[in-house]
């Protein structure tokens, strides 16, 4: 799963992932230096659409380059250090429609709120969090009486998973 911050509203509205924090100008010419907060640095290249601020402001790279464990970017418009401190201290975000991941993984958003059964299509519950630990996620499973049971994210736990029917259905380990 993509480890990246969402906002934005599962009712409709674009939901946004962070891929990036702006820290502050740097030479003379409207670059910035970008620390990342991505999965998938490769995807910043030249032309891409970001979305800056809480706001959402979309914009355009205009340019990108390593800068020690970030980059320095440009974005269209922006030629100079006067411009580029407008955006000093912001969030850089993608829409989650813009970013496929590979096949087989998932936003943590897109779990959360699937109806949760046994292997025997015994309803437990609806997955309402999910905790990161070292090793692996652990799913928070609530039924409707408020009971909740901790599920692993481990292949002899998580049986299927079916997004389109909102659908998680589980083992449950010995003591459950």
């Amino acid at each position: 799963m993509a480890d990246t911050k969402n906002t934005g509203s599962p009712t409709g509205e674009p939901l946004y992932l962070s891929v990036g924090f702006l820290r502050r100008p740097h030479g003379v010419k409207g670059e910035i230096i970008m620390d990342l907060h991505t999965d998938f640095p490769e995807r910043m290249k030249k032309g891409r659409k970001l979305f800056v601020g809480e706001d959402h402001k979309p914009m355009i790279l205009a340019s990108v380059r390593t800068h020690g464990s970030g980059l320095l970017v440009r974005f269209s418009d922006v030629d100079t250090p006067e411009e580029a401190g407008l955006y000093r201290n912001q969030w850089v975000y993608v829409q989650t429609k813009d970013v496929p991941l590979p096949e087989g993984q998932h936003y943590k958003h897109e779990l959360l709120g699937l109806n949760v059964v046994d292997e025997n299509d015994r309803p437990l519950g609806e997955l309402v969090e999910i905790l990161e630990t070292g090793a692996n996620d652990v799913y928070v499973v609530r039924d409707d009486a408020g009971k909740e049971i901790l599920l692993p994210n481990i292949p002899s736990v998580i049986l299927d998973l079916d997004i389109g029917r909102g659908l998680l259905r589980v083992h449950l380990l010995e003591g459950l």
